[in-house]
């Protein structure tokens, strides 16, 4: 995998409209965080970084770009995550120092700067446009300001700064974001900064990384206390190249095993799984862990404990299925090759075993949708299917998005480019999956098995909002892969309860049940779930 890896296909999202960000509007399914909610009625993320971007003369697609790349264009309120880096505030993630110089360029106060968009988005501007002073750029030059974006990213390290620069804020520029106000034209457009010589190398302990080492680690402690028993789950509260900057960062001494970009195009390696990184700070205590391993109850937890990061933020709405789909993969191989048991119990996040100071990842890491994933990673096969009820019994199959929840005769199937949420009330079970609309179908597909045919209600669920698609496409195939009808609904309407699509005689084996994205643009569909109901 290149150490070079950028978002290769056009990032193309729906947040809510102008009318619904006014404060008090329900949130839809955006990026992370909640910087819609806090724009005044009627203004744009467009106009405000227009504004800024005039005001300190930089360029708009840069702002743009790095808030992208930093927050997805959202106001954040970031954790600490590593001791010695100040948490992240505001659409463009500024930190400690930051918004001190940034709120004196601008006139405004330093409260301001963290929690409303225009005085972030101007903060951030402003320093930008400082640093170009200091470095005599050619302004007018958008690959010239290469050298400004590294300065401003803070990381230390030359080859932090050379993939922030390049895989990350000139990654976007290169292919562009569409959100509902928020657009960035895809450009051409070449950093005026170095690359890395050479290929990457493959990480040690696991061949899909980067091999990226951390001088930041230790021996694991001698006897059982030192044989790895869990994996922790981690958010970086910052974006990629930053996180693994700072734990490679000699100066930090703090450290992970792995860290997983945000949309799972790649991962890192930092520390050898055999090694002790330095990811969590907390003495182990099997009574926040429904009292399992309590051998090793008062041993640091660094000495037992496998870390994984993911560039992100705990207070996020929801993960790309890219990234759940890569760190699934990566859990599944290291709980493999360690012999850990894949659970919940061994698989937990820091903020469960560090609750007085850490909450990551958060309230809306998927648990049971992200396990469920690992153990198919890991090739766990569902039972067989149930033999046929008696003659005349009633049956009802009910798809839920959340895979861990279907039982042997159900089955939920999306692709890379969903997104896991439960951000939006109504949903049904644990929460949903949603897609941008397009001219593609990338369909996700709910599937249930049918020992025979049978004549069923087909019912869908969905949470409802604004910018839902007012067409979505239900498309109902028979076991035979016969498609039966096509059902266009307003997901704007009819949220948090089923809707009935239709009755059809279904055929036995896996009858689907799929939802395309392939109507209006501009909106998202919502997969959350289907039923079945067997009908006279």
């Amino acid at each position: 995998m290149s150490s070079r890896a950028t978002l290769r296909s056009l990032l193309v999202l729906s947040l809510l409209g102008a009318a619904g960000c006014a404060a008090g509007a329900d949130r839809s399914d955006a990026p992370p965080g909640d910087a819609v909610e806090t724009l005044p009625e009627g203004t744009s993320l467009d106009a405000v970084i227009g504004r800024a971007a005039q005001e300190h003369d930089v360029p708009e697609s840069l702002l743009k770009a790095i808030a992208w790349a930093e927050t997805h264009a959202q106001m954040v309120a970031g954790e600490e995550e590593h001791e010695g880096q100040a948490p992240a505030r505001g659409l463009m993630a500024l930190r400690g120092d930051q918004v001190v110089r940034g709120a004196a360029l601008v006139g405004v106060s330093e409260a301001e700067v963290e929690s409303e968009p225009e005085p972030n988005v101007r903060a951030a501007a402003a320093l930008l446009g400082e640093l170009a002073d200091e470095l005599g750029i050619d302004r007018a030059n958008l690959g010239a300001w290469a050298p400004v974006v590294a300065a401003q990213s803070g990381i230390e390290s030359l080859e932090g700064r050379i993939g922030w620069v390049h895989d990350e804020v000139y990654a976007t520029l290169r292919d562009g974001v569409a959100i509902e106000g928020f657009t960035l034209e895809a450009s051409d457009v070449l950093p005026a900064y170095p690359l890395m010589d050479g290929s990457p190398t493959p990480g040690p302990d696991y061949a899909g990384s980067v091999w990226r080492p951390s001088p930041n680690y230790s021996s694991r402690a001698a006897g059982n206390p030192g044989v790895p028993q869990m994996v922790i789950i981690h958010t970086c509260e910052g974006a990629y190249s930053g996180c693994w900057g700072w734990l490679t960062n000699p100066s930090s001494s703090v450290s992970a095993h792995y860290v997983v970009n945000s949309t799972g195009s790649e991962i890192s390696e930092l520390v050898r799984e055999s090694k002790k990184a330095w990811h969590i700070g907390a003495t182990y205590d099997c009574s926040l862990n429904s009292g399992k391993e309590c051998d090793v109850s008062g041993y640091g937890a660094n000495n037992f404990t496998i870390g994984i990061e993911h560039a992100g933020y705990a207070s996020q709405a929801s993960w790309n299925a890219g990234l759940l789909d890569a760190s699934a993969a990566l859990v599944c191989n290291i709980t493999k090759d360690q012999s850990i048991p894949l659970d919940k119990y061994h698989v937990v996040g820091h903020g469960q075993l560090q609750p007085y100071n850490r909450v990551d990842p958060g309230a809306n890491w998927p648990w049971a949708q992200y396990l469920g994933l690992a153990s198919q990673k890991c090739g766990a096969v569902p039972p067989p299917p149930p033999p046929p009820p008696p003659p005349g019994d009633a049956t009802t199959i009910v798809i839920d998005s959340n895979q861990a929840a279907n039982g042997a005769n159900a089955a939920i199937e999306v692709g890379s480019n969903w997104t896991a949420s439960s951000n939006v009330a109504g949903y049904y079970n644990t929460g949903y999956w949603w897609r941008s609309t397009g001219a593609s179908s990338d369909l996700a597909k709910f599937k249930a098995y049918l020992p025979s045919a049978k004549k069923m209600a087909v019912d869908a669920w969905w949470p409802a909002a604004s910018d839902r698609a007012p067409e979505a496409p239900f498309i109902i195939y028979d076991g035979n892969g016969n498609q039966l009808d096509t059902v266009v609904v307003n997901q704007q309407q009819n949220g948090g309860k089923w809707v009935t699509l239709g009755t059809y005689n279904l055929t036995a084996g896996w009858n689907v049940v799929a939802l395309s994205r392939w109507t209006t643009a501009g909106y998202v569909v919502v997969a959350d779930a289907v039923r079945l109901r067997a009908v006279p």
